[in-house]
């Protein structure tokens, strides 16, 4: 990687979380791929995204050729499709960072907490990818549908990993994402961030209120400056 912006995959990316990233990444000069199941609804996400006039153009690939050009790899995919895509990427991205969002949710419940044996997914993520993969954690608590607009989002996010440089990263692409991303330790923490998402749904329908999310206080304007 080289000091110009690094090559970003969304893989899942024709979702509501993978595609609000995508544009606001794009909008922000990122070279972004989207990364689907199919090349050809990559590239009608892409073409989408394109037709905004983002400050650098979106390409799609199916999710491993996304995965194989990129420097860093988002995944945003439900919990039920985890396994099938991590194994689907697992070939291309050794020595790559993984930035893994997924929340494991299981309807019916989906406002109780369910994490996996592992302790988290991404905790299931590093396990199946192996110790090659650089993975992150975080957007756990973003409401997707919001990010596909250019408003202000009230949320903090939360991002795990044990390397503090490899969650420095991850918090530049947040704050390219028009958000404040926060040191919240390694990756074993990403059990309190998961978790808390099912938490905010059961807070959204007792309130009924739309997305609610979640702000730390008591920091610095820059939360970025020393280790968590």
């Amino acid at each position: 990687m080289t000091d110009a912006l690094p090559i970003l995959a969304v893989v899942g990316g024709t979702g509501a979380l993978g595609g609000g990233l995508a544009r606001r990444w794009a909008a922000r000069g990122y070279p972004v791929i989207i990364g689907s199941r199919t090349a050809d609804k990559a590239r009608r996400q892409a073409d989408e995204i394109n037709a905004g006039g983002p400050a650098s153009p979106v390409r799609g690939m199916d999710n491993p050729a996304a995965a194989d050009a990129a420097d860093i790899v988002v995944v945003t995919v439900p919990h039920a499709n985890h396994r099938p895509i991590l194994d689907a990427i697992k070939d291309v991205v050794a020595g790559k960072l993984v930035v893994d969002t997924t929340v494991p949710l299981v309807p019916p419940k989906v406002a109780s907490a369910q994490l996996p044996p592992q302790g988290s997914a991404a905790q299931a993520a590093r396990e199946f990818l192996g110790a090659e993969v650089r993975v992150v954690s975080a957007f756990h608590n973003v409401a997707a549908h919001k990010l596909r607009h250019d408003a202000e989002i009230d949320c903090d996010v939360l991002v795990c990993g044990d390397r503090t440089a490899d969650r420095e990263a991850v918090i530049a692409l947040v704050a390219a994402a028009g958000l404040r991303g926060i040191h919240a330790g390694p990756l074993a923490n990403s059990a309190a961030a998961e978790a808390l998402t099912s938490v905010l749904i059961g807070i959204n329908r007792r309130y009924k209120i739309d997305a609610a999310g979640i702000r730390i206080t008591g920091l610095e304007p820059d939360p970025r400056a020393g280790d968590a």
